[in-house]
């Protein structure tokens, strides 16, 4: 098959920027309501959208399903389905709780069971075809777009129906609601509208149709014994706690160490998302044609990610000095730096999940997606609770709150130190295979394409 044009990769972009605005309403806009509106405790949605993380851990199973039928478009249309119903639902039953709490919340359940269920299904398909279709001169550039768009989704929908949502009533909430998730998902069908073309499995390979075969718990033995994919999936999940961890206290360290408001607060926040859009632009301009005529940053997908990872260790030690010494650090430089390499990391780290997802047996891509995506997911769901609970442990035993903050800033940085080491050994396996065979035939090496890079 033809490689993707960045026309089709835009509208790639689309779907993710369709997906990320249901979630932003379910995630946020629900959280809100709940504990402010409806003064419910802000555990209840802490408990939801940590059940939406928890239910992506099928996202391997979707991503068989995903290779067995050799089509993503199927998938992402139903998981968008369920994702869109979910976001419906999860509005109905948070309007619900006001009248019948017990109700309500049962609802709100099964609502975000179904995000979380739909996101699987969707995402982990969308970086499927991304990874098959997309070449790897383009891998930096495509995984800046799509996340950059899904980044756009973010904030148009929050802005837009922020806006439509006042004056606040129930009934308003599940209009807006229900008006974005049918628009996503109106949005995903007609970008995915001839996009991926009808193979039929009966088009593909012997091997392909042999690994079509094969059942799930096969299917996931075989790319578990891949040492890369197996080596990235612990990296993916290491580096992702690191990178969560510290997403629900950056704000309230700001406010408890250095006296922040809660404007001010959210301004570094923003300020933080700004430094991460600079970071997978620059990833991403290392990949251009002018990057390499000049010979600027010309580093491996591998490289940039381990070079993230102990940057972003770095900037999470100044955090932690921060915590120690207070004003007058420069803690939005600070917070800056740590968004410009979290998003060169994490860019770099998808490009590198794409061209992973290719190798080894074919007609397993949607399974090692599926890992990763389940890995991430996990992460995510632990890394809030554990960012959280540690401060507070940490206050608890030392008495301080600039110090409790700094003990767990500096675990965030070991983790990246340790998921460096884990990004610079994915692939050892296969390298050294690939050496005895060489040494015992003759001199002749081939060069490794981990090693290289896409970029």
């Amino acid at each position: 098959m033809n490689p993707l044009r960045w026309l089709a990769i835009f509208r790639l972009g689309l779907v993710q920027a369709a997906l990320g605005a249901i979630v932003v309403l379910t995630t946020s806009t629900l959280n809100r309501v709940m504990v402010v509106e409806l003064a419910l405790p802000a555990l209840l949605p802490g408990i939801l959208v940590g059940l939406h993380y928890a239910v992506q851990i099928s996202r391997p199973r979707m991503g068989h399903g995903s290779d067995v039928g050799g089509r993503s478009t199927p998938w992402i249309i139903g998981g968008m389905v369920v994702l869109a119903l979910g976001g419906v639902l999860g509005a109905v039953a948070t309007a619900w709780m006001g009248s019948e709490r017990l109700g309500g919340i049962v609802l709100a359940v099964l609502a975000f069971g179904l995000v979380g269920l739909g996101v699987g299904a969707s995402g982990t398909s969308l970086l499927v075809l991304l990874a098959k279709r997309v070449a790897p001169e383009q891998r930096a550039g495509a995984a800046t777009a799509v996340w950059m768009m899904m980044i756009v989704g973010f904030a148009v929908t929050a802005g837009i129906a922020g806006k439509l949502l006042d004056p606040y009533s129930p009934q308003r909430l599940v209009l807006v609601c229900g008006a974005v998730s049918a628009t996503a998902l109106v949005l995903t069908v007609l970008a995915l509208w001839g996009l991926e073309g009808r193979q039929a499995p009966a088009a593909a390979t012997a091997g392909e149709a042999a690994s079509r075969a094969v059942g799930f718990r096969d299917a996931v033995a075989t790319v578990w014994a891949e040492p890369a994919a197996r080596q990235f999936t612990i990296f993916v999940f290491v580096s992702m706690l690191a990178y969560s961890a510290q997403d629900l206290i950056l704000e309230p360290f700001a406010g408890s160490v250095f006296g922040f408001t809660p404007g001010e607060s959210t301004q570094l926040s923003g300020v933080q998302h700004g430094g991460v859009l600079a970071g997978m632009l620059l990833v991403a301009f290392s990949g251009s044609r002018l990057a390499r005529r000049w010979r600027i940053l010309q580093l491996s997908l591998q490289a940039w990610t381990i070079g993230g990872c102990i940057a972003s260790g770095l900037a999470l030690a100044g955090l932690a000095l921060a915590g120690w010494s207070g004003p007058p650090w420069p803690v939005k430089a600070n917070v800056f730096l740590l968004g410009l390499t979290n998003g060169a990391f994490s860019i770099a780290a998808i490009g590198s999940m794409m061209r992973l997802a290719t190798e080894g047996e074919s007609g397993r891509e949607g399974v090692r997606m599926g890992l990763w995506g389940a890995a991430q997911a996990l992460a995510f769901g632990l890394g809030g609770l554990a960012g959280t609970a540690a401060s507070d442990l940490s206050r608890w035993l030392i008495g301080s709150t600039g110090a409790a903050y700094a003990a767990v800033f500096a675990l965030e940085a070991l983790l990246f130190c340790l998921s460096a080491v884990l990004a610079a050994r994915i692939g050892s396996g296969a390298r050294s295979a690939a050496r005895a065979p060489a040494a015992a035939h003759g001199p002749a090496v081939p060069r490794d394409t981990l090693s290289r890079g896409s970029t």
